[in-house]
């Protein structure tokens, strides 16, 4: 177990808040994610040395994607090469699309059905009509 392991760990189990606000998702959120995309993210033992947990790969990824720190930064806090996290973000990225994509197109379906709903209370000249759908209107 290394050192992120079990700085994961603890804050799991210790401090929710703060586990939240490293990987700017709850615990039960990353268990949840890691058990779709697990099978795909990680790699086997070799001989020579031991592959870099799924968990760890999907939290450099969150990480890297939550805050835009640099690889280099990102290298520091998880005391893994540069071209490695340069190789991990993109595969982590690749497997959370490929196995969450039917629930983006669900997302982006809603999404176009609220402008609809927009559209029909702005008809009906309902004052808040941005603020209930999340629509940015024109007016300053």
């Amino acid at each position: 177990m290394n050192i992120m392991e079990i700085l994961l760990k603890e804050l799991e189990q210790e401090d929710e808040v703060c586990y939240k606000n490293f990987l700017r998702m709850s615990a039960a959120d990353f268990r949840y994610l890691l058990d779709k995309i697990k099978f795909v993210i990680e790699k086997q033992n070799t001989h020579m040395r031991n592959s870099i947990p799924a968990a760890e790969r999907l939290a450099i990824t969150l990480r890297f994607l939550a805050t835009g720190d640099s690889y280099h930064s990102l290298m520091y806090l998880f005391r893994i090469p540069v071209c490695t996290i340069s190789r991990i973000i993109p595969e982590v990225c690749s497997a959370i699309y490929n196995v969450l994509k039917k629930n983006i197109y669900k997302f982006q379906a809603l999404s176009k059905s609220g402008y609809k709903l927009h559209d029909s209370l702005k008809k009906m000249e309902f004052p808040t009509v941005h603020r209930c759908t999340g629509r940015q209107t024109r007016r300053h």
